[in-house]
């Protein structure tokens, strides 16, 4: 490889690097590289109203983000174990299909945040014994109901989740920590 004369980054290239360094902890004394900023991009001008008519503000085009997704914290994790802490509600989604318990879970979670609750367990099972022919097929709840408490709809409700005791359910049930009604945590 040719360490002499390099040819100079592209303002591309200077921001895609930029992008990359910022998921990176930089070395000791070593900065991590800031992106130059995008040059302006020209706004063409706004219309005129036509007589009569009133001209309204464009509206903003970003979403708010969402909030973060966390683990339960050890301390309840432990209290949770130990029996000292129970979930204030429950709800079992065993034998339902995946379409029903998508808007069981998500009604369910809905009610128990409006009812303050904090704390909730959800059944999903394990699977039947009998699907070990076809692993894909084992526990389709229990695989498919972290996916859906992470999905947009459910991050205003949700702060996070673990896997259940195995008092309560161990493998086939997770415990689910509501945010308080109004957005807070």
């Amino acid at each position: 490889m040719n360490r002499g004369r390099r040819r100079p980054l592209t303002a591309d290239e200077r921001r895609l690097w930029a992008e990359v360094a910022r998921s990176i902890k930089p070395l000791p004394g070593r900065t991590v590289p800031v992106a130059e900023p995008e040059p302006a991009v020209p706004v063409p001008p706004v219309p005129a109203p036509a007589p009569g008519r009133r001209l309204e503000p464009p509206r903003a085009q970003t979403r708010p983000a969402l909030p973060p997704l966390a683990p339960l914290e050890p301390k309840t994790v432990r209290a949770l174990s130990r029996g000292q802490v129970r979930a204030e509600s429950v709800i079992d989604l065993h034998g339902m299909t995946q379409a029903q318990a998508h808007a069981a879970l998500v009604g369910f979670l809905r009610r128990a945040q409006g009812s303050g609750h904090r704390l909730v367990l959800v059944v999903t099972g394990k699977g039947r014994p009998e699907d070990h022919l076809r692993p894909s097929d084992r526990g389709v709840l229990r695989r498919m109901v972290p996916h859906w408490l992470a999905l947009p709809e459910l991050r205003r409700i949700v702060i996070g989740w673990t896997e259940a005791g195995p008092r309560q359910g161990g493998a086939g049930a997770l415990y689910v920590r509501l945010r308080r009604a109004g957005g807070g945590a």
